[in-house]
């Protein structure tokens, strides 16, 4: 049977994504001081744990949590768990809209991979659209200016090969999970890979008074960003989802120049306009091949 997809749905969960995504950044300069990247990872998922857990037995879903498909759960998580490690440390290194630019290269990782990984369709129209939202990546971050390659840019680049593996596995996920299964993994799996690297030089520092509302803003945050990232998986194709986290570009921009004092030139938006061009051509062009439902 030809499988009925919602891209319209998805964008509205998608918002919810965007929300949560920009809350990570703020609340991780914001306890960037205090705790180091593996830290944060920890308090966050662990955080994630309690409140996964709290929904399954209040709502009594208990059985939704299997452990079937363990594999695709860690390879999930993994692949996940290095992108937002070197997210997390980029974000101490660099202005706010240069790593959202340069993270949103992996939208083009995924249109370019989905076809080889979950038989999506990688149509003409799709390929301009993943050109075009790279230029417009380009024109944002300049990652090839004056500046030259630093360590932050680096790191920016090779966080979006995680989170493009991680959109990939989640798609595949949902074919052969519940959301709720796929966020319980993910808490679990990710506080064990946080406690062990925080944990190998012997020494775990605990949040302190002004540090731990932050890391529960970053803990609850990234528990809605995925959720509704998952939830938009489910109701259409990678291909087509991932390119609509561009919104979080010029939004993000604004963040870092009126609380962080960031320089925000034309450039951003110009780029910007480019890159929402590229989702829209992208939306556009997957709803003349969908069964397109709201």
């Amino acid at each position: 049977m030809t499988q009925i997809h919602h891209p319209i749905a998805a964008a509205f969960w998608m918002l919810g994504s965007i929300l949560g995504f920009s809350m990570i950044a703020v609340s991780g300069r914001e306890i960037g001081a205090d705790l180091d990247t593996f830290e944060m990872m920890f308090y966050r998922s662990l955080i994630g744990i309690v409140v996964v857990v709290t929904v399954v037995f209040a709502t009594g879903r208990q059985g939704e949590i299997k452990a079937d498909h363990l594999g695709l759960h860690a390879l999930r998580n993994a692949v996940h768990f290095a992108g937002q490690a070197l997210w997390l440390y980029a974000l101490a290194l660099i202005p706010l809209a240069q790593l959202f630019a340069l993270e949103f290269s992996y939208p083009i990782i995924v249109a370019l991979t989905a076809p080889i990984f979950l038989a999506e369709r990688l149509t003409p129209t799709k390929l301009l659209a993943a050109v075009v939202g790279f230029a417009g990546i380009l024109i944002v971050a300049r990652p090839f200016g004056a500046g030259g390659l630093s360590v932050g840019l680096l790191s920016a680049l090779l966080c979006a090969l995680g989170f493009a593996g991680s959109a990939i596995v989640t798609k595949r996920l949902t074919r052969v999970a519940t959301i709720l299964c796929i966020l319980f993994w993910l808490a679990v799996m990710q506080s064990a890979f946080g406690l062990i690297l925080a944990g190998w030089d012997g020494k775990i520092t605990l949040p302190g008074s002004a540090t731990l509302p932050w890391v529960i803003v970053m803990g609850l945050s990234g528990l809605l960003a995925h959720f509704c990232l998952t939830k938009a998986l489910s109701l259409a194709p990678a291909s087509v989802v991932t390119p609509m986290d561009f919104l979080r570009l010029p939004l993000i921009g604004l963040v870092g120049m009126t609380l962080y004092a960031e320089p925000l030139d034309l450039w951003v938006f110009v780029g910007g306009a480019v890159i929402f061009a590229a989702n829209w051509i992208n939306v556009r062009s997957e709803s003349r091949y969908c069964n397109i439902t709201t």
